[in-house]
């Protein structure tokens, strides 16, 4: 399954796994999901450090501060590395929460999965209808479908921080999708998780202004 240029990716894996050697950071975004799910892999390389740690990837990368985004940028070739810090950037939720809730996996330490969904949902509602917006619903789809996910805690997660604004997106491009081509799921499947998103989401979505379907 591809979505990205097979090489690109591969660069960026390749980049990934360089970047673990010099720094320690939590991993989010499509890698993120690409290590809990197999399935789609990533182009651009999303990562939380401690500001302690910026000295020691200038060493390797020319760092650029995105004022307005409010993270840091790295960029080698066709691959991006975006850096998020704690106290600065802004993610939906406190950066200095997401370092907390981690799992191990494949030697990275990845952001939990309940959180890391409800992370891409706070994304995919500031950026839903362009290129890495639709990315983003595909990886909310395949993160659920990998039976990682508990969608009662992120209907919790979601409520907890705030963030139930960003439902009724997910929910219209949810309703707009007859399947998922990139992901090879039949459409039973595909149907299925609607359903378990709807009555497991119902409740925020109608607080946060309509219905799903």
């Amino acid at each position: 399954m591809s979505y990205y240029h097979d090489l690109v990716t591969q660069k960026s894996w390749e980049e990934l796994g360089r970047l673990r050697h010099l720094s320690n950071f939590v991993l989010i975004g499509g890698w993120a999901v690409y290590l809990y799910t197999r399935s789609l892999k990533s182009k651009d390389i999303d990562i939380i450090i401690n500001f302690e740690q910026l000295p020691v990837l200038e060493k390797h990368y020319r760092l650029v501060k995105n004022e307005r985004l409010k993270k840091y940028e790295a960029i080698r070739e066709e691959v991006q590395i975006d850096i998020y810090l704690p106290h600065y950037s802004t993610l939906g939720i406190d950066v200095s929460i997401l370092q907390k809730e981690t799992l191990a996996l494949e030697g990275f330490t990845l952001l939990d999965p309940d959180y890391l969904t409800t992370l891409k949902l706070y994304v995919l509602s500031k950026r839903a209808r362009s290129a890495k917006g639709e990315k983003d619903f595909i990886d909310l789809i395949s993160l659920i479908h990998s039976g990682r996910v508990n969608l009662t805690t992120v209907s919790h997660l979601v409520r907890l921080h705030g963030l139930t604004g960003s439902l009724p997106v997910f929910f219209e491009i949810l309703r707009e999708h007859l399947d998922i081509s990139e992901l090879a799921m039949k459409q039973h499947a595909y149907s299925k998780i609607k359903k378990q998103i709807l009555s497991s989401l119902r409740v925020d979505t109608v607080q946060a202004g309509g219905d799903a379907f």
